[in-house]
């Protein structure tokens, strides 16, 4: 079912009541998809492919941006320092 954000906001008990049924509400924005409004019970597409054994989470977090360096100079002309 697509509703626009207008809708929703004034039928929210509504359209609350179809997700409790079950039902996936799509909210749109002048006609274009902005969010989907689903179920608790029913498991995302990750939750889904993680359970399937499909994918796993990562070992480890990722690692923070290195620390940035200080040059002299215009990006191109210490890049083509590096090409030489």
């Amino acid at each position: 079912m697509d509703v626009g954000v207008r809708e929703l906001r004034d039928k929210l008990s509504r359209h609350l009541a179809e997700v409790r049924a079950g039902h996936t509400v799509t909210v749109t924005d002048h006609g274009e998809p902005i969010a989907r409004i689903v179920p608790v019970q029913r498991p995302t597409k990750l939750e889904q492919l993680r359970k399937e054994g499909r994918i796993r989470p990562a070992r480890k977090r990722k690692q923070s941006a290195p620390e940035p360096v200080s040059a002299d100079g215009r990006v191109s002309d210490l890049v083509g320092e590096q090409r030489r």
